[in-house]
């Protein structure tokens, strides 16, 4: 991502949170609606409920007390808190003087940490202690008048005067016609009145500006998600994994969405039970297991292993003659992967013997065979030396990226609303 953001709501569209756990109800809001069954006095309920309803509206300012005084009387209350912390964090967004800007954000990341050592785990406190110690905010632009531009929408929006906000996002793209965050965030202000279609044209048009970015294919797929299109959705949520497979929030996004309509997600997790032991050494295996030598998989691991010391001897000053130290590449780990694939396939044939296989091993033949073991290693074993080589390989091979996510990772279903 370009840029760091100055509020939580723009911060969602970076690498840390899935759209909409602002502008749709997170699930956090569940619990906090929860406990209202439970002992709250009619004042202190009558107060959660609006403290919530404002929250839902995007109405952060108003919110805010509310979720203060709630929070000092329930100070156990985590969730209460970081909801409190999120609305500070909006809330300084509409400050003109900057150090009164970084105050808040700094007490905002305060009561975030304090609410995960209570246990807060949750993707949006993620962002919140994710906010730099000092409080200090990076400009959308070096151009004073397209940052400024942007500070008085995004506090506009803070305050839930949607039309003033996208006004203010317009006025940016006189300024600036390239501008990513303007553009999606006016998607963000149709999404937050329903108008769909509006936000669609305007998530297409931010996608179309930066199509390496995840978030305004994620809120895309929000968009029609809430439209009740799931196809369509799905579609943009796969685009969002692919643009940026290593982010939090493109997979959350995902797997949020398949949880919702029931589509299966095939998270394909293989586990090594390679011999081979990392000390230390990148080059090693990304996870150890000890390996049983009466398994029928350790022929297939012993040869998995033989490859990488090939690779790690010889082949990769071969296939990668500039650059100058050995790192681990999607090559090595598909060869390897290929070879034990080739030790295995006569026991897959085997209807008594593939029952005593892993069963992501009998995944990961198919896969082979489909000819998708390079997308399979970049989205589902990369560690951050292999993932050197997703961005050329995206560039030439989008098509095989998308359809290991489409046949594998979301297999063909019917999607079905959820109850």
């Amino acid at each position: 991502m370009t840029h760091s953001k100055l509020n939580g709501r723009a911060l969602l569209c970076g690498a840390l949170l899935v759209a909409g756990l602002v502008m749709r109800p997170p699930a956090a809001l569940a619990q906090l609606e929860q406990q209202q069954q439970q002992q709250d006095d009619p004042d202190t309920l009558a107060m959660r409920r609006k403290a919530l309803d404002l929250y839902r509206q995007g109405k952060f300012v108003d919110a805010m007390p509310l979720l203060e005084r709630l929070s000092v009387t329930h100070p156990s209350d985590y969730v209460l808190k970081e909801h409190w912390a999120y609305c500070i964090l909006e809330y300084s967004a509409t400050l003109k003087d900057p150090e009164a800007r970084k105050k808040a954000r700094i007490q905002a990341r305060s009561l975030a940490m304090e609410a995960q050592k209570g246990g807060d785990q949750s993707d949006l406190l993620q962002t919140l202690v994710a906010i730099p110690e000092d409080g200090s905010e990076t400009k959308f632009s070096e151009r004073d008048d397209v940052n400024e531009g942007m500070k008085a929408a995004e506090g506009d929006f803070a305050r839930g005067d949607v039309e003033k906000a996208r006004e203010g996002y317009k006025h940016v793209l006189e300024l600036d016609p390239k501008n990513y965050e303007a553009t999606l965030f006016i998607g963000d202000a149709y999404f937050k009145e329903k108008a769909f279609n509006a936000a669609n044209e305007w998530f297409a048009k931010a996608a179309q500006i930066n199509p390496n970015r995840e978030s305004a294919y994620r809120y895309w797929g929000d968009s029609l998600a809430m439209a009740g299109k799931n196809d369509e959705a799905r579609d943009k949520y796969i685009k969002a994994v692919l643009a940026e497979p290593y982010t939090r929030s493109s997979w959350t996004a995902l797997r949020q969405w398949a949880n919702n309509v029931k589509q299966p997600f095939n998270g394909i997790l293989l586990q090594n039970k390679s011999s081979a032991k990392t000390g230390g050494n990148p080059s090693g295996p990304l996870d150890d297991h000890t390996l049983d030598q009466s398994s029928p998989e350790t022929a297939g691991w012993n040869a998995y292993d033989a490859t990488r010391a090939d690779w790690k001897e010889s082949k990769f000053k071969k296939e990668f003659p500039n650059e100058t130290a050995y790192r681990r590449s999607m090559k090595e780990e598909a060869d390897a992967l290929n070879s034990l694939v080739k030790v295995l396939e006569p026991e897959a044939t085997s209807e008594k013997k593939a029952r005593k296989l892993d069963p992501t091993l009998l995944q990961l033949i198919e896969i082979d065979q489909k000819g998708l073991l390079d997308p399979f290693v970049l989205l589902n074993r990369a560690d951050p030396q292999i993932a050197k080589d997703y961005p050329a390989y995206h560039v030439e091979h989008a098509d095989k990226l998308y359809q290991y996510m489409d046949e594998f990772v979301l297999p063909h279903g019917t999607p079905q609303a959820a109850k």
